[in-house]
């Protein structure tokens, strides 16, 4: 069934305006201006509110940009930390999540995942010992979602610092034993599909494009079908959780309903759709798409 998700109470987050390519967001008692290249339309509020308000304000470096997003530099209030925490509470579910303004726009959380998040927590919560991998894992809020629910995690990023980071973020949250994995995701399941592993959750959040931590590249209109037939064949048909989200502006809910229909022939019922964080003005901001289902 088609759905469009929003977010849920997230009292440390908020999306103050949006509009003419940028965002005006709120994490915690800090405020930050980032570009968002699916805010086409007009914001509401006039650029010298946005200067008044932003802490923190990010502009993006002509005609560079990577595999981890735009490549710029951020412009500071003097009040404004280059490290904070915010917080997220859903049932027993704690998160503290360590943010950091790093030089590709990203500051260490997506706050439209926090509907994923109690999803599974929800689910895992009903499972006897889940194992759950998360590839792509990126500052690991999923993780420690799944963690928190009782499940043994596998996190997988190929990028070391950011295992790091999400490291921390675990540790500040009050949990442990999650098992870090700094290593191609491909490479990854390929191997554990060869050792015959079962997992009773998959998450998957790839990006556009990428690099594993030797160099390999990852497109994802190339690759994403090989990994989705190895992750059929590594979710437990019998009890399973899967969500995947898709960042790009060329794979709409349709496509990717299209290519998850096509390798997980056990699926029951499941859910898709668009991600969305509703904004001061009334607006919704696209961030998105996903698809997820569960048997338990």
């Amino acid at each position: 069934m088609f759905q469009i998700k929003g977010l849920p109470p997230f009292p440390d987050y908020e999306l103050l305006d949006c509009g003419d390519y940028r965002k005006l967001e709120r994490f915690g008692q800090h405020i930050l201006s980032r570009p968002e290249p699916q805010a086409i339309w007009q914001a509401r509020l006039p650029r010298t509110e946005w200067e008044r308000l932003a802490h923190a304000v990010f502009k993006r470096k002509q005609n560079r940009s990577s595999e981890y997003g735009d490549e710029g530099n951020w412009t500071l209030h003097p009040s404004m930390p280059a490290q904070w925490y915010i917080q997220y509470r859903y049932k027993d579910l704690y998160l503290r999540l360590r943010l950091g303004l790093t030089s590709f726009k990203h500051v260490g959380v997506f706050p439209e995942q926090a509907d994923n998040w109690n999803y599974l927590y929800d689910i895992l919560r009903q499972m006897p010992s889940p194992r759950a991998l998360n590839l792509f894992a990126y500052t690991g809020a999923a993780s420690i979602a799944a963690r928190a629910a009782g499940a043994q995690v596998v996190h997988v990023d190929a990028v070391k610092p950011v295992v790091t980071w999400a490291r921390q973020n675990m540790e500040a949250s009050r949990l442990d034993h999650i098992s870090w994995v700094v290593e191609d995701a491909l490479k990854f399941v390929q191997r554990e599909v060869r050792r015959q592993r079962l997992y009773q959750c998959i998450i998957l959040d790839p990006p556009a494009y990428g690099r594993g931590p030797e160099g390999e590249k990852w497109l994802l209109d190339k690759n994403l079908p090989e990994l989705l037939e190895l992750c059929s064949r590594l979710l437990d048909p019998a009890r399973h959780c899967f969500i995947i989200n898709l960042y790009s502006m060329g794979f709409s809910a349709l496509i990717l309903e299209n290519l998850i229909r096509s390798h997980f022939t056990f699926m029951d019922s499941y859910e898709f759709g668009e991600l969305f964080v509703p904004c001061a003005s009334g607006v919704k901001l696209p961030l998105g798409v996903f698809l997820r289902f569960h048997r338990v």
